[in-house]
């Protein structure tokens, strides 16, 4: 598949898949119709790159549908000079295009996840719960999924007043969500319905039901 072929792809996404679905911010629309998203897909997944489906990684990882990605991104409000704390790399996607728009971005995965190609972030592999303290504190958490539940950990590594977006697994079906931080309490407001990649590892813990 030619380099044309994929920049006409890329404008379609952008027209039918992001557009069209309250992805509307002009910022995140220039870096979407800019940044190549093929050069984050498998090889032998090239051709499924700008369909709005999730692209499986191996290893039981796969990579969101564009329309998640600007979604998350629209909900983001990402300002110039803004320290992300990104969960879920993947293949680093998210990670350019928070670069695209001014982040200093910090992305985390798994020590057994999806080679993160480019060079748009401060990589850090480890359990993605835990994070990455030695940078916080950050004003932007970004998880490029869903979770049963944002720990804690994640939490405390925000500043105050710090923004969130993130997908939440309720009752199996995954919400787009953003919120913000405050003195240690996250408040998240759940915004849509969409189908995002569900991260490993955030199964929420089990509660007693008296």
């Amino acid at each position: 598949m030619t380099e044309q072929n994929f920049s006409s792809m890329r404008a379609a996404m952008v027209e039918s898949q992001l557009r069209t679905n309250d992805v509307d911010d002009q910022r995140v629309i220039a870096a979407m119709a800019q940044v190549p998203r093929e050069d984050f897909v498998p090889a032998e997944r090239r051709a499924m790159t700008y369909i709005d489906r999730p692209i499986p990684l191996g290893g039981g990882r796969s990579l969101n549908p564009p329309l998640v990605t600007g979604r998350l991104l629209k909900e983001a409000q990402v300002e110039e000079g803004d320290r992300v704390l990104l969960i879920g790399a993947a293949t680093g996607y998210a990670a350019a295009l928070l670069s695209a728009l001014g982040a200093k971005v910090t992305a985390v995965e798994a020590e057994d996840g999806p080679q993160v190609l480019g060079t748009a972030a401060t990589v850090v592999r480890g359990p993605m719960p835990t994070g990455a303290p030695e940078g916080a504190p950050y004003d932007l958490l970004f998880i490029d999924g869903a979770v049963e539940e944002v720990p804690a950990a994640l939490v405390q590594q925000l500043a105050d007043g710090a923004r969130v977006v993130t997908g939440i697994v309720e009752r199996g079906v995954t919400r787009l969500c953003s919120g913000r931080a405050v003195s240690g309490v996250l408040g998240l407001a759940s915004l849509a319905d969409l189908e995002m990649v569900v991260l490993p590892g955030f199964s929420a813990p089990e509660r007693f039901v008296f």
